[in-house]
């Protein structure tokens, strides 16, 4: 007999049978927990299923939040009421903003994170949101039946079956979200044993040959791995570089404006390096460790130090020693993911001048998983040739918590959805970094854990981290519904609040002269300005602050001073936003014209080559917006792109 959580209470399993829910969601990871939130708050009942209870929210991991690309990420999904975002305010003991020597546009938001926080906030949130059930089981397989003729596909998943053999559970949707569980195995030296991370247990095989055999999935394989885990004591921070936070601490979420931790309690990181012993230990130890040999594919932006060792032979590689919390005491040496034998890993850390009496609490292994080819999934996230079934996270070939947490939430929205009988809904790629993320997977696939970066947002400078809830949560509240009011009302207060100081500042204009002597300050760059300038336009240059705007006229524009960072970032980047406002259009016009599923592209009566023909055949894109990727060059991709819009147009007509 066991138990599930039912808002924080104890049930026995009598309960849940009688039971038929909206979604189900497999899987109590950074996708899982976002996913079920999110079906929750659309107003579906929902329950999330997972193998343990206490380890909903856990940092498999590294412990930290954001970075370049993932801090955008992060608050994309606060925007739209996600949950990591005020997580990553609650457990964070080590904030800073990368990239500041760039522009506001490519920062990137980041967080170390205690461990526990983090996980007790996850947790209470669940536990504690409405229509939401907790489960602890896992999944044999999932139940699967004749599809709806009227809708495409050819199955239709109906709900699952727990690995107990017990009655089957009911619903209208199925999340997945297995993570590296799905025929998971776990590496150390030549030891191999089934699971998807240390001490957990796979998740079982019924559910692997559910997507391969009974819905005939493309499956492939790829790996990744964490390092160990150092004992603080043991190590000589004397000898590695102090790397302070932030002095004041940056929110992820827009409801937030301090953070938990506060300024003076956060603890600093440090760095070292790896040295020549390092890369001798990695080529001595090469024919112990089973891993590295394997053909899966690992992460290319976050691989193993054998990996790095191998690939740039002769290199010093930085290591990031972190915290792990504000009462732990461990260590997490980013930049050492390693699967050698536990003796060679602690030989290896003490050829490390920092670790040279390093002490070794865990250690490090890799992990081998299957993931599904994303290709053959909708940009809702939901699997083209099954019926209410979505998938979300490292089963779609991605890595890293944000992109996880990121897919979680629009899968959870569109499972929602289509369990309430609404349609589904996408995120273009000129609106939102999860809709880069989801249209790269889906529009491309993946041929190694994908990570996601700045460079792959075309529309950068418009999808910044300071606006994603100007761009995000109105809609999220008035279209999808899975913003509460409490957010829409803080957002929308806001962008009326930047509104009016816009209009302020354009409404101040004035002679270089003029601006020369109100500003008492040299300006050079006013000298060879012969004509008027707003305060809008003034602001747009580095030396020019809003402080000193709002001191010259304090009459219009002193009530904005808590939006003086924005206001700024507005000022600088709202020509390039105009710029390609044309650009963002026009590729929104072409996500509009939708691809039939069943098109028959070796035989359209259409000037396309072979090559485009058999590409689009197996990658069967949603819509006229092809990805840059399709085919071998941009040339052929847009011709492609206005042969087939005028034959959806033409034959729409």
């Amino acid at each position: 007999d066991f138990y599930f959580i039912l808002l924080g209470k104890s049930v026995k399993n009598k309960f849940l049978f009688s039971m038929t829910y909206d979604v189900i969601v497999v899987g109590g990871g950074h996708a899982g927990t976002e996913a079920a939130a999110a079906a929750a708050r659309l107003g579906a009942e929902t329950l999330l299923i997972t193998q343990k209870i206490m380890t909903i929210g856990a940092l498999s991991c590294n412990p930290s939040l954001g970075g370049v690309g993932k801090g955008q990420l992060v608050r994309e999904v606060d925007a739209l009421d996600g949950l990591c975002g005020r997580a990553g305010d609650s457990a964070g003991v080590h904030f800073s903003i990368l990239n500041r020597s760039k522009g506001p546009a490519v920062w990137g938001p980041r967080a170390q994170l205690d461990r526990e926080r983090y996980r007790q906030f996850i947790q209470s949130e669940l536990l504690s949101t409405p229509r939401l059930t907790v489960l602890e089981g896992s999944v044999d397989e999932l139940l699967v039946s004749q599809p709806n003729p009227e809708e495409p596909g050819h199955h239709r998943v109906t709900g699952i079956r727990l690995v107990d053999g017990s009655h089957p559970i009911l619903s209208s949707s199925v999340v997945l979200t297995t993570g590296t569980f799905l025929s998971g195995s776990l590496f150390m030296g030549q030891t191999t044993s089934p699971g998807g991370r240390m001490g957990d247990a796979q998740s079982c095989a019924g559910l692997s040959y559910t997507l391969k055999e009974t819905l005939g999935l493309r499956v492939g394989r790829l790996r990744t791995g964490t390092p160990p885990r150092i004992v603080k004591e043991s190590v000589d921070l004397s000898l590695a570089q102090l790397q302070a936070p932030d002095k004041q601490p940056t929110p992820f979420s827009f409801l937030n404006t301090h953070t938990r931790c506060k300024p003076e309690e956060q603890l600093p990181c440090y760095l070292t390096h790896t040295t020549p012993g390092v890369e001798r230990v990695v080529r001595e130890s090469v024919h112990l460790n089973c891993h590295i040999q394997q053909d899966a594919k690992g992460p290319r932006y976050c691989p193993s130090i054998e990996s790095r060792v191998l690939r740039f032979p002769g290199r010093r590689h930085q290591v990031w020693l972190e915290p792990e919390g504000l009462t732990s005491d461990l260590l997490y040496p980013q930049g050492l993911s390693m699967t050698m034998p536990p003796e060679l890993q602690l030989r290896l850390l003490r050829e490390i001048p920092a670790l040279h009496r390093a002490e070794i609490r865990t250690p490090g292994y890799g992990v081998q998983y299957d993931f599904v080819c994303p290709t053959q999934l909708t940009p809702s996230l939901q699997v083209k040739s099954t019926q209410g079934l979505f998938l979300a996270g490292q089963i779609n070939g991605t890595t890293g918590y944000e992109e996880a947490a990121a897919q979680g939430l629009w899968a959870g929205v569109n499972a929602g959805r289509t369990a309430l009988s609404l349609p589904p809904m996408a995120l273009s790629r000129t609106q939102s970094y999860i809709g880069v993320l989801i249209d790269d997977l889906v529009g491309r696939g993946v041929t190694e854990p994908y990570r996601m970066f700045t460079s792959r947002a075309e529309f950068r400078t418009y999808l910044r981290p300071d606006n994603a809830d100007l761009r995000l949560t109105p809609r999220g509240f008035e279209e999808v519904g899975c913003v509460t009011l409490r957010r829409y009302k803080k957002a929308v207060s806001v962008r009326d609040g930047l509104q009016e100081a816009l209009m302020a500042l354009q409404s101040v204009a004035l002679s270089s002269t003029r601006w020369r002597e109100k500003l008492v300050c040299s300006l050079t760059l006013l000298y060879h300005v012969s004509f008027s300038l707003s305060g809008l336009d003034l602001l747009q240059y580095k030396d020019v602050s809003f402080e000193m705007l709002a001191s010259a006229f304090p009459e219009c524009l002193s009530q904005y001073f808590e939006y003086s960072q924005r206001l700024k970032i507005e000022a600088v980047y709202r020509p390039h936003c105009e710029k390609q406002s044309r650009e963002m259009e026009r590729i929104r016009s072409e996500e509009s014209l939708s691809l039939p599923s069943d098109m028959d592209y070796l035989s359209l009566p259409v000037s396309l080559s072979q090559e485009v023909r058999e590409i689009l055949d197996r990658v069967r894109p949603n819509t006229v917006s092809l990805s840059k990727t399709t085919t071998k060059h941009i040339s052929t991709v847009y011709v492609s792109k206005v042969i087939l819009k005028k034959y959806i147009i033409t034959t729409t007509e």
